[in-house]
């Protein structure tokens, strides 16, 4: 099977087919050329998407990923990040491997091609030419033959003349003669053409034809072979990042196999858990005996007001307010005695921690500058040692204030953790893994109570609005209501800005009245005067207890 046999008549034919197979291999260039843009645009679709939910760094999002399934969720985005790369694996292998190496070849192929038809249309020509110069000799052959047949004629007709000379018939005969030679000459012209071009026309169509239209046909066959083995490139460059798209995958099922319910349970606790007890019993007021009420130490009913239609007190209660009701927005103190016990040691450990790092931090610069110190004495040539003092003692101090500031709150911590019931050594691990994060506070026990945003506690409106209308019914009837004795003095060490509804505020070295001692809840009911009295925290005041109101 060969074109140059079968195909020896099909030049043009072939010149549109292998223009063809080229135009095929060009649109094979370009659609894998599309299917690496595509791979490119889809990796960076899924960068950007695993980037847009990763959680920012310092923000309350970020707090939410300790949890075992939101730790998943960020592999499963890591192990998507992997996966785009592999993506562009793809794009860059099917670029270098496919599209550059096709380009070039496309490039060779039509220059073969080019060469190949060029010496098969000068084939054409020269074979044309032979024709011609056939065809030219043939003519000529023809017209000397007429013009001999008609001198040849013409002499016998004047030969036949009695009437002409004798010179005439022998010029004429004469003509007839060179007539006759001029077509022997003609004929061996003609003869020797033809000899020449039947032997050119044999070797146009059983050499250098088919000799050419192999040399094409190879050069498709090429093509096509090319084409199959790009395909198989295609296939593979696909292949070869299976093994680890699959890992990729593997990874996410392996992280989702890693959540644990249990231990999101119990980081709830750690997170949420106020530390306080839960409310007791509310003693039976008995409305029958002269109004005089008894308030429980240990009831939240007192400023919470339960609600109901027929309820006829709640107005000047002197009984203890909720330490925690939100009132009006302000800054968090220092030793963050707005939150409750538990999440306020939560708070203290993680100041501790971070200003214990920051020591360690400015130590290990002491000890580089010491060093260098150290360098330049033995060898003054690399500079002063007098030149590092400054940095020296300015470091020293930044320590000594790192450790004061320490101090201070190692104290409160260790005021908080003396007032916490006692936990299990487990508890306290477990709870010392998270004491690095910022939890939010949580609604305690009070059923109608919820924590605002920032962590602080409020009441629900309609419940606040209630209680102030109550109070204002009933202000009268209890205006004459004893007020509670004083049963020691206090003295502020720190200014106390008491915004939050039950506090009082206090300046740094005032001196007050001492009602209500601390109950466990880092808080201290105190009085300016008759009508200012309420709570600071413990650790803001030095008491001093009567002793009668100890003993009794």
């Amino acid at each position: 099977m060969s074109w140059g046999t079968e195909l020896w008549d099909q030049f043009d034919n072939l010149e549109k087919h292998t223009q063809w197979g080229i135009d095929t291999l060009e649109k094979c260039i370009k659609f894998v050329k599309e299917r690496t843009e595509i791979e490119l645009s889809y990796a960076k679709q899924l960068r950007n998407l695993s980037k847009k939910y990763q959680p920012k760094k310092n923000s309350k999002e970020e707090e939410e990923y300790k949890y075992t399934s939101c730790k998943a969720f960020i592999s499963t985005l890591n192990e998507m990040n992997d996966y785009a790369g592999q993506h562009e694996v793809i794009s860059e292998n099917m670029a270098s491997q496919i599209i550059v190496d096709l380009a070039r070849y496309v490039q060779e192929l039509k220059q073969e091609r080019k060469s190949n038809f060029h010496d098969g249309r000068k084939a054409q020509q020269h074979i044309e030419t032979c024709w011609k110069q056939l065809e030219s000799s043939k003519r000529r052959f023809e017209r000397d033959c007429k013009e001999a047949d008609r001198a040849q004629q013409y002499f016998e007709k004047m030969d036949a003349d009695i009437n002409v000379t004798k010179a005439d018939v022998e010029k004429a005969r004469q003509q007839a003669q060179i007539r006759h030679q001029m077509a022997e000459d003609s004929k061996a012209d003609y003869s020797s053409i033809l000899q020449k071009f039947n032997h050119e026309q044999h070797e146009y169509y059983h050499t250098h034809i088919p000799n050419i239209f192999q040399k094409i046909q190879e050069m498709e066959e090429r093509r096509i072979v090319r084409i199959g083995e790009s395909m198989k490139t295609y296939a593979e460059v696909d292949r070869q990042v299976i093994p680890i798209i699959g890992k990729c995958l593997d990874g996410i099922v392996k992280a989702a196999e890693s959540i644990d319910q249990k231990n999101d349970s119990q980081l709830v606790i750690e997170a949420y858990k106020s530390g306080f007890e839960p409310p007791g019993d509310i003693e039976f007021e008995d409305y029958t005996q002269p109004m005089k009420r008894t308030v429980s130490d240990n009831s939240l009913s007192n400023s919470r007001g339960e609600g109901k239609p027929d309820l006829k007190f709640g107005g000047k209660s002197k009984g203890k307010l909720w330490p925690f009701i939100k009132k009006n927005k302000g800054a968090t103190p220092e030793d963050f005695s707005n939150l409750p016990p538990e999440q306020r040691r939560k708070k203290l450990q993680q100041k501790v921690d971070e200003l214990n790092k920051e020591i360690q931090k400015e130590m290990d610069q002491r000890d580089a500058i010491t060093k260098m110190k150290d360098v330049y004495l033995k060898n003054p040539q690399m500079g002063d040692p007098a030149s590092l003092d400054h940095k020296l003692a300015e470091v020293s101090q930044n320590i000594e204030k790192l450790r004061l500031e320490t101090q201070k709150f190692e104290a409160w911590l260790a005021e908080v953790e003396g007032r916490l019931p006692a936990r299990s050594e487990q508890a306290r691990r477990q709870s010392g893994l998270y004491d690095s994060q910022n939890p939010p506070t949580v609604n305690n026990c009070a059923q109608d109570r919820e924590s605002s945003p920032d962590g602080s506690y409020t009441e629900e409106q309609s419940q606040e609005s209630e209680v102030k209308v109550l109070a204002t019914d009933f202000d009268d009837e209890f205006d004459d209501e004893e007020p509670l004795p004083a049963i020691g003095t206090c003295k502020a060490l720190y200014t106390f800005e008491g915004q939050n509804e039950g506090t009082i505020s206090v300046v740094e070295g005032e001196t007050l009245y001492v009602i209500e001692e601390d109950k466990g809840d880092g808080w201290t009911r105190i009085r300016r005067n008759e009508d200012e009295e309420g709570y600071v925290p413990t650790s803001y005041v030095e008491v001093c207890l009567d002793k009668n109101a100890k003993d009794s």
